[in-house]
């Protein structure tokens, strides 16, 4: 009986199973020797078994295999291209497109969120891509994305900076997994379903530990906040585009609170955000007659998208196609630069690549 299976040994042989170990068995050797024969098993009994063997050899062999690319995976690898081309189709000199998995494991993210004026943009990509571009990514996209992100609340637990978006970026990922989790049957996502309840183990207690978070008041003697006229204290709030920020400031102290009450504030922030016929679609007055700027502020958010702004953002070359961030040159050809870069919101990020 031929040995089925990945063997050293040389095929078309008739090995047998013995107690002894494996034996070249022959008819010759069946007739002449009895005594071996009467422990040896039956021949189809040999056969289900050496099959049963091999699958069990073969299937060993493949998850060694496995394991030791997972291993070698477990250490991420960024790139660092600071900049990349953008083909949307197949041409003489290229073939195929670039992708948004492709995009975000090239591009320079790793590097872009110790960056502070980067910081708050590639956040809210991540939160973009958890909401409803996950699936999307490839399973390299998928894995560096959750290397980002576990950089990226390190980073917030070391500076104790960031604490609120970075929680609701979490919050965002574990409830998109939960309903991708779900749906694995639909092959959604990449990989094990072992493996991503694990990842969502992990984002359970990344938010613990944000939850958890203790800032530490730094230790400064000169000038601080409270030290200032309160017509500085005024300006430097007119400077916050969040009114989560102002009323998080408010609690600080009781002179800062009532600072963070002025109505002219909450005006300038519902005129940066929203357009005048949503404010007029939102009216709310006070039983004095005036307008409650601060309430139609979170009413307004509630119903329209806020105004989004970053100190830096990605760019894109509408002459080269070639997406890069601002303060990095890429290859242009164009004679006047300038007028051919424009910004990339995150949005714009996603919908650049939805071809």
């Amino acid at each position: 009986m031929p040995f089925l299976g990945q063997d050293w040994r040389s095929p078309g042989q008739s090995w047998v199973k013995t107690e002894e170990g494996w034996k070249n068995f022959s008819s010759d050797d069946k007739n002449s020797n009895d005594s071996d024969v009467s422990y040896c098993k039956t021949e189809d009994e040999c056969f289900q078994e050496n099959l049963l063997l091999a699958i069990t050899y073969d299937m060993a062999a493949k998850k060694r295999r496995k394991d030791f690319m997972n291993n070698n995976a477990k250490i991420p690898y960024f790139h660092k291209e600071k900049w990349i081309y953008v083909h949307k189709g197949s041409t003489k000199e290229r073939h195929g497109y670039c992708t948004l998995g492709e995009a975000f494991n090239r591009l320079d993210f790793c590097s872009a969120i110790k960056d502070n004026r980067r910081f708050n943009y590639v956040v809210r990509l991540l939160e973009l891509i958890a909401k409803s571009q996950l699936p999307s990514l490839s399973g390299v996209a998928q894995k560096n994305y959750m290397n980002i992100l576990e950089r990226v609340v390190q980073k917030v637990l070391d500076d104790q900076q960031n604490v609120r978006p970075i929680k609701e970026l979490l919050q965002t990922l574990y409830v998109s997994l939960c309903g991708l989790v779900q749906d694995m049957g639909k092959s959604v996502l990449v990989g094990n379903i072992n493996c991503w309840v694990h990842r969502m183990e992990n984002i359970l207690q990344w938010q613990q530990q944000l939850d958890n978070i203790q800032i530490n008041r730094p230790v400064s003697k000169g000038m601080t906040l409270t030290d200032l006229p309160a017509s500085l204290q005024l300006n430097i709030m007119e400077r916050l585009s969040d009114g989560r920020d102002l009323v998080s400031l408010g609690q600080v102290t009781p002179d800062l609170g009532q600072l963070t009450e002025d109505r002219l504030l909450w005006k300038r922030l519902c005129q940066y955000h929203f357009t005048d016929r949503q404010i007029r679609k939102r009216l709310m007055v006070s039983d004095k007659g005036q307008l409650e700027w601060k309430k139609m502020y979170f009413k307004l958010c509630r119903c329209y998208p806020v105004r989004e702004q970053y100190s830096e953002t990605l760019h894109f070359c509408t002459h080269c196609h070639i997406l890069f961030w601002k303060d990095t040159n890429h290859p242009c050809t164009a004679n006047n630069t300038e007028s051919c870069c424009k910004p990339v919101s995150p949005q714009g990020f996603i919908t650049l690549f939805k071809f």
